[in-house]
């Protein structure tokens, strides 16, 4: 067929592929399924916890066991991706994740639910870096760049069409809807990238797949998530507590001495090592787990404490969408100038600001305007991260630099909801309000307690490397 062979003439002669844009449009829309399903399921989550009658543990795990997946299997997909091509996988991982989707719809006990956001955790760790991978071998020179800022812009698109969508979704049709949705337009975009999507030769030697790594780091981060979502019950200083954070602890250590002896490791602890990647991927914690923070105590409090709707809910967090990109955009603008480290503490401090407001005041119009603010911060702090980790990396460290920097956004997620579920525990399975006023001044402790190591660590304009 004619499109065969232009997808054979132009994998083997590197020229531009003459649907490149088309290409990129589709791989952005499966991108954008996956950023969603993390906010658009938040302003679901209080009437899945109804229908289904979870505890307060399987309302926190359905965000984390999705966030943790993706993020501890990422660096397992973009190796998979090298191994038998990126085609295979992207196609292979929407494939997964849009099944997956179907299953978590039909729902209707909590194994079930947190089964289906395992498998859909697994095809977005499969999808997201080997489509990323397509993005940078389709496009080069400027054009790279054009197409990476579009691939980069999703995330603030991501955040403000999930709110919305999770609201109008949620109030129709119903909570199933948000998986729902993804069924047609996974199946729609299988379809398209099936046909358009090149032929490429896989590089020789082949690199092996670090399995054991990946369940290591996985099975570590699982054991933390849950220490810290049990201690909201059953107590911080517990015996139970205290061990699986001791075996989280000893598997992040195997996982470091397997990074070391590996042949192909899943992560290159020494690109990890330096100053500016170090920086970053603390800072993309810090953002992502605040975000987390902002989205978590916010939905269930207009929605649980104020009896909100779920569209008004969604409109309520507009704002906070908005914020976000305003805050991303001044910020991308100002960087070259102001410097990481004035923009990253910045960032921060604005951030604690607005996680104080509704912690001083606990009243629908300060938490609308507090979280605001606060989003107009870690959207900062998302900007700043990648400049500082990515910024100063070789171009052939540029792949796994970024595959650590979207684990680390995961964790960071997975972390995030498991601390302010615990935290904000009595609030969320009673009627008072001091689990949420105690969640936001964590939330303010924590981003001004960053600020301060970001103050000492973050690479200034003169030493980025």
């Amino acid at each position: 067929m004619a499109q065969q062979e232009i997808n054979k003439t132009s994998a083997q002669s590197g020229s531009a592929h003459p649907l490149r844009w088309r290409i990129l449009g589709f791989l952005g829309v499966a991108q954008l399924m996956l950023i969603l399903d993390i906010t658009v399921v938040a302003i679901a989550l209080p009437h899945i916890e109804i229908d289904l009658g979870l505890s307060r543990q399987a309302v926190t795990w359905t965000v984390s066991a999705y966030t943790l997946t993706f993020g501890g299997l990422m660096l397992l997909g973009g190796r998979l991706a090298d191994l038998i091509g990126a085609k295979r996988v992207v196609l292979a991982g929407l494939l997964i994740f849009t099944a997956a989707s179907l299953v978590t719809g039909f729902a209707d006990s909590a194994g079930m639910l947190l089964g289906g956001r395992i498998a859909q955790g697994l095809g977005a760790a499969l999808l997201s870096p080997s489509a990323l991978s397509l993005v940078v071998s389709l496009f080069d020179g400027d054009e790279r760049n054009k197409a990476l800022g579009v691939w980069s812009a999703l995330g603030g698109g991501g955040a403000a069409l999930g709110v919305l969508l999770g609201g109008l979704l949620t109030a129709g049709p119903g909570w199933p809807w948000v998986f729902f949705i993804n069924v047609p337009i996974g199946l729609m975009i299988l379809a398209a990238l099936a046909r358009m999507l090149p032929h490429q030769a896989v590089a020789a030697p082949r690199p092996r797949l670090d399995v054991l790594g990946a369940l290591l780091v996985t099975a570590s981060s699982g054991a933390l998530i849950y220490a810290i979502t049990r201690a909201g019950d059953h107590g911080w200083l517990t015996a139970t507590t205290g061990w699986l954070v001791l075996s989280a602890a000893m598997g992040y250590l195997a996982f470091t001495a397997r990074q070391k002896a590996a042949r192909s490791p899943l992560m290159d602890l020494a690109l990890l090592a330096r100053h500016p990647v170090a920086t970053g991927t603390f800072l993309i914690l810090m953002a992502t787990a605040l975000m987390i923070a902002v989205f978590f105590l916010g939905t269930f409090y207009f929605q649980h404490a104020q009896g909100f709707g779920a569209l008004q809910t969604g409109l309520l967090f507009l704002p906070v969408a908005v914020a976000t990109m305003l805050g991303a955009n001044l910020t991308g603008r100002a960087i070259a100038r102001a410097g990481a480290r004035r923009l990253a503490v910045a960032g921060l401090l604005v951030t604690a600001v607005g996680m104080a407001v509704p912690a001083l005041s606990m009243h629908p119009a300060t938490v609308v305007v507090g979280t605001a603010v606060a989003a107009a911060g870690t959207g900062a702090m998302f900007v700043v991260a990648s400049a500082t980790a990515l910024g100063q990396v070789a171009p052939h460290e540029s792949g796994i630099a970024s595959g650590i920097v979207s684990t680390f956004h995961e964790f960071g997620a997975s972390i995030g909801a498991a601390v302010i579920s615990s935290v904000a525990a009595a609030s969320l399975i009673g009627d008072t309000l001091s689990g949420f006023t105690n969640g936001f001044i964590l939330a303010a402790v924590a981003a001004g307690a960053a600020a301060l190591v970001a103050a000492v660590l973050t690479p200034g304009r003169a030493n980025t490397r």
